[in-house]
């Protein structure tokens, strides 16, 4: 309820002289704020914005005076006054708001820091987005629009909604190499990190935390924390030569020896197999969306390891029955198969599979490619590496003989004449 005092200090304003207006209403703004009681001062802070938007004052007069309220109302401790407050005088400026579009988004933005402070993100965001950016009343620079919708994507993403966040992430795309404010630009490429290891682009969110983590500007030990994270993505990524491109970057930085993943990044570089109780102590540092289950039943973890481990079968064998690698990998023959044969047809492994007897034959190194028909002349390929190993024998007999006549000629001589 308006207190007395200040209904009466209204009243008096709204008579008074145009030439005095201004400084009283300042001067009365100041005692609402430092002498009020809690339980008065939602009241007498919304009885003074309707006062000031009202009829009494023009708009020249009212704008500087809803820019010193705005000032005021961002001092408000109370998260409660605040989001009254702020609502309220929204909806009072909401069928002016072409006269006061400046004022009208420091409010909303002082409001959003309001519902952050209580953790309604969702709401911070909501509001954030009804600030005018496109305005011919007044001049809003690329990096004030940046902020904004970095500020709406970090709260999309508080509250895990990676898809709305997503649709801002593409607006700042557009703008963001005419930022220079470096704060502003760290915290694009962290939103942008996150939202592509949300949406479980790990490959993308890899390479991103990665960029992050050799900033200068930021601390030591939050530059570790994104450099563990790309190695997470970049472990969770599926199997192929992009990651192991991206896992050879990340390997060979001289700080990866000192993060805990260190070890499974080791064995996914080097492609050695990774048994079940690592991929399990591994999964404990993970987070929920990580270990999300697929259409087929398995975690992404558990999906990504088991195309690693088919790399590194593919590295030990020439061939392998299906039934074997099943065992390997710990799932059924038709599944192994089948995982088998979808990298070999995306290009992030060569080579063929013979279902009548059953064996994967491997050929080297995926092109990254995805496969349009059967590998070209499997035949023909396993011939030529047949003759090639015969020409190797071939070549070897021929040294160790040269190398007998050149140290033993009577020995040699010998044979000759037996033949």
């Amino acid at each position: 309820m308006v207190s007395q005092e200040v209904r009466s200090a209204l009243n008096s304003i709204e008579t008074s002289s145009p030439a005095d207006k201004p400084s009283s209403y300042i001067s009365l703004l100041q005692r609402i704020v430092t002498s009020c009681a809690p339980d008065n001062l939602a009241a007498n802070l919304l009885a003074y914005a309707k006062s000031i938007l009202g009829d009494s004052l023009g708009i020249v007069a009212s704008r500087p005076l809803l820019g010193a309220f705005a000032e005021q109302f961002q001092q408000i401790k109370d998260t409660d006054i605040k989001v009254e407050v702020g609502q309220r005088v929204l909806e009072l400026l909401a069928p002016k708001v072409v006269s006061y579009e400046e004022q009208d988004s420091k409010i909303k933005e002082y409001l959003a820091d309001a519902y952050e402070q209580q953790e309604d993100f969702i709401s911070s965001a909501k509001i954030l987005q009804t600030i005018t950016l496109d305005s011919s009343q007044r001049s809003v620079s690329d990096e004030e629009k940046a902020a904004v919708w970095i500020r709406i994507m970090r709260c999309y993403l508080e509250e895990d909604d990676p898809t709305s966040a997503y649709t801002y992430l593409n607006r700042v795309k557009n703008v963001i190499h005419k930022i220079e404010n470096t704060e502003t630009k760290l915290q694009f490429k962290l939103s942008q990190a996150r939202i592509y290891d949300s949406q479980r682009q790990f490959l993308d969110a890899s390479q991103a935390y990665y960029s992050l983590s050799l900033e200068t500007v930021i601390d030591e030990e939050e530059r570790l924390q994104a450099l563990a994270a790309a190695i997470k993505c970049a472990v969770l990524a599926p199997a192929g030569p992009q990651r192991a491109r991206m896992l050879g970057r990340l390997y060979k930085d001289e700080r990866a020896s000192h993060i805990e993943e260190h070890g499974i990044l080791e064995k996914m570089f080097l492609e050695r197999l990774i048994s079940p109780a690592e991929v399990k102590a591994f999964s404990s540092k993970l987070q929920p969306h990580h270990l999300a289950k697929t259409a087929d039943g398995s975690t992404v973890l558990d999906k990504a390891v088991m195309e690693h481990n088919v790399l590194g079968v593919s590295r030990i064998y020439l061939n392998i029955g299906t039934d074997r690698l099943s065992e390997l990998l710990g799932i059924d023959a038709d599944r192994a198969e089948e995982l088998a044969a979808k990298m070999i047809e995306q290009g992030r492994m060569s080579g063929y599979i013979d279902q009548v007897d059953r064996y994967i034959y491997f050929q080297g190194e995926g092109s990254g490619k995805r496969k349009t028909g059967h590998a070209e002349k499997v035949v023909g390929a396993e011939l030529r590496k047949w003759d090639a190993n015969v020409q190797g024998v071939a070549e070897d007999v021929e040294k160790v003989t040269t190398m007998i006549q050149n140290q033993h000629p009577d020995f040699y001589a010998s044979q000759m004449e037996n033949k």
